[in-house]
């Protein structure tokens, strides 16, 4: 059980530090895109914060799905 917290939060923890060093990085880019979800469109959004959301998302998403599946010590 351990391993798990252990794990989900190293896991929460790398996420939210990579997402704070892309809203840092990315707050002089020019190139800005938007996205379209169905009716609705988002705020102009540079394309490496975009990539770097996503990315950030799957590690949080990878480390949480990693310490849902580990086996259970039954001793």
């Amino acid at each position: 059980m351990f391993t798990r917290l252990r794990l989900l939060g190293i896991s929460l923890t790398s996420g939210l530090l990579l997402l704070l060093t892309l809203c840092l990085g990315s707050q002089n880019l020019t190139n800005r895109h938007e996205l379209n979800l169905g009716p609705a469109k988002t705020a102009p959004l540079p394309s490496g914060f975009l990539i770097g959301v996503s990315l950030v998302l799957g590690v949080i998403s990878g480390g949480c799905t990693t310490a849902l599946l580990l086996p259970t010590d039954r001793s």
